[in-house]
């Protein structure tokens, strides 16, 4: 039996809760009240939806087609944790939890190695001040200088600094 933690009231609706909120817009009406399912969904709960390794292996075939440039990769990952950086952007992925930002949404990559212990901290910064920190858990201490030199030529290579303003 599947339990919830929390209040079972609905989410609050607005620009102070939905990033994506833009007043004035709404999604289309369908005409059915909430209780009821639509037809095609009813018809489609029947069918077997894709697998996530159906849609990794989709998606891979997908990105196969594309014609990638010989530019640096930097690519690190532990059982739970994932990041990629190349020339579309710099990819996080943590459990079932994905996201991916382009080289344009990014305002800076910090990267972290503790004094102790062997879990490297890479943090990407958006330029609305949000931070994106990700955890990966090295072999040894010794990958830490080798994935900081590896993104090191990711960034040099894709990210494009704003000049800073002079007065």
């Amino acid at each position: 039996m599947e339990q919830r933690i929390g209040s079972s009231s609905k989410p609050l609706e607005g620009a102070g809760f939905d990033p994506a909120f833009v007043p004035g817009l709404t999604a289309p009406v369908s005409g059915e009240t909430e209780d009821t399912e639509p037809a095609d969904a009813v018809e489609a709960a029947g069918t077997d939806e894709p697998t996530a390794t159906e849609a990794a292996s989709e998606e891979a075939e997908e990105t196969a087609g594309e014609e990638t440039p010989d530019g640096p990769v930097f690519e690190a990952a532990d059982r739970r944790a994932k990041i990629v950086a190349d020339h579309r952007g710099v990819r996080l992925s943590l459990d079932d939890q994905a996201c991916e930002f382009r080289w344009d949404e990014i305002g800076a990559v910090e990267t972290e190695s503790p004094r102790f212990g062997k879990r490297f901290t890479i943090t990407v910064h958006t330029p609305d001040r949000r931070w994106y920190p990700i955890e990966i858990e090295a072999a040894s201490r010794s990958d830490f200088a080798t994935w900081d030199e590896q993104l090191d030529a990711v960034m040099d290579e894709y990210f494009e600094e704003e000049p800073a303003e002079t007065d």
